[in-house]
């Protein structure tokens, strides 16, 4: 194996990698991250043909989760609310110094994940009305 394929394989086992374990640590806040667990799994069975069989189970529960976090007004504003208090966190962390593990790699970590919710949520919400409107039209 040339050293091209093994870097990229790196690569990507890196990028798997951190997408599951953001995906885990999102698992505790308001939010999608049964979505960022299966985007981890589905990299890494790129490369990794042995984790396939998690990926379907892992898929089907990531969707009822997704349809979940914006089944109910109340679910909604959690999830907004939850990444808003990121984004502040993110804000806080970057700019006061007096903070245990304070400054912009942090912050900005902190700001990243709230994107990343906030996208995510923005892409439930669009996949849930438009299987709603398929529904009525038939």
């Amino acid at each position: 194996m040339g050293i091209g394929k093994q870097a990229k394989r790196i690569l990507i086992a890196s990028a798997g990698a951190v997408l599951l374990v953001v995906g885990v640590l999102l698992l505790v806040l308001p939010g999608p991250g049964l979505l960022l667990v299966l985007a981890g799994l589905l990299v890494l069975a790129s490369e990794f043909p042995a984790l396939e069989r998690y990926v379907d189970p892992v898929r089907d529960r990531a969707m009822k989760a997704a349809e979940d976090s914006v089944s109910s007004p109340l679910r909604i504003a959690g999830s907004v609310l939850a990444g808003l208090a990121l984004l502040a966190a993110g804000i806080v962390w970057g700019t006061v110094r007096s903070l245990p593990f304070s400054g912009w790699s942090t912050g900005s970590s902190l700001i990243l994940s709230s994107v990343i919710l906030f996208a995510l949520l923005g892409w439930s919400y669009r996949r849930v009305k438009s299987r709603r409107e398929a529904v009525r039209e038939r």
